[in-house]
């Protein structure tokens, strides 16, 4: 399969051949200060809290369409997406490319190392801001199987061959912490039962230049530490769909066949006394530890 992942002199490259349309994720300060020539900025990639109700479904499916549609992408040209770096934005660069992959866009790819490896590439950075010809953007209907709501979520707890993945940070996955944005954001901690971990800052390793997406082999061998191979089906979640996302382009580059994120994630799951979690330390019972 192709590379998802895009270096900035590849990019470079590929932006004197082909239509592309450069998405920037960051907030409209970082953007305004300077961005790649021709970026639009859609910071609502990162912020834009969904529900699994069907109709939160239907409102993130139409407003990311309207909002693609806007930054002029029509189906013809290549969505480029970048965050500041790799581990500056909880994958936020990542978000859009799973956006698009739901909506079905035919070419998506991440800048890798995002603005951060463009600008120590030397490439040029501007403040135009361009106004793009809005696009009428298709979306695919049946490419929305990668979406899953909780419900699909909950019918997947106890289910032997489904790898329910959390990629949280470890003090969310122990329930020391509910979320990112403090430790009481949600009103309870925890995780999904039955779920197996993998921080998402595992799918990528520190280079000179900053973070960088580990190899489609070493992500492979990152899942095998949980039992999960190219043919398990992963459902993911993080917080809200950000971090799951860089590790969603991370699996699906990687081979990994089924993969799907409840998008909702804790933010939601957590908010819904109905749902079970698990809490306290993710450590087996009946396991008992005796002194040499």
């Amino acid at each position: 399969m192709t590379d998802v992942l895009i270096s900035a002199s590849e990019l470079a490259d590929l932006l004197k051949l082909e239509p592309c349309v450069v998405i920037d994720t960051r907030n409209p300060d970082a953007y305004g200060a300077g961005h790649l020539p021709g970026a639009v900025n859609v910071h609502e990639i990162f912020t834009f809290l969904a529900t699994s109700t069907p109709e939160g479904m239907s409102e993130l499916k139409t407003k990311f369409a309207d909002a693609f549609g806007a930054a002029g992408l029509s189906g013809k040209e290549t969505a480029v997406i970048y965050e500041q770096s790799m581990n500056s934005g909880f994958g936020q660069s990542c978000r859009g490319y799973y956006l698009l992959t739901m909506l079905g866009y035919p070419k998506v790819k991440v800048l890798h190392g995002g603005f951060d490896a463009w600008s120590a590439a030397g490439l040029p950075v501007t403040k135009d801001v361009p106004a793009p010809a809005k696009a009428s953007f298709a979306v695919v209907p049946e490419a929305g199987d990668i979406l899953i709501d909780a419900k699909t979520m909950l019918a997947a707890v106890g289910k032997p061959g489904i790898a329910i993945l959390d990629v949280r940070d470890v003090d969310e996955w122990i329930g020391d912490s509910s979320s990112p944005y403090g430790k009481d954001f949600c009103p309870r901690k925890g995780r999904i039962p039955g779920a197996v971990w993998l921080e998402w800052y595992r799918m990528m390793k520190p280079t000179a230049e900053g973070p960088r997406f580990k190899s489609k082999d070493e992500i492979l061998a990152e899942c095998a530490t949980v039992g999960i191979s190219p043919t398990t089906p992963v459902y993911l979640y993080c917080f809200k769909g950000a971090r799951a996302s860089n590790t969603f382009l991370a699996l699906k580059n990687a081979g990994v066949k089924d993969v799907r994120m409840y998008f909702g994630s804790w933010n939601e799951w957590s908010r819904d006394p109905s749902l079970p979690i698990e809490q306290g330390l993710p450590i087996a019972s009946g396991v008992t530890t005796k002194a040499a």
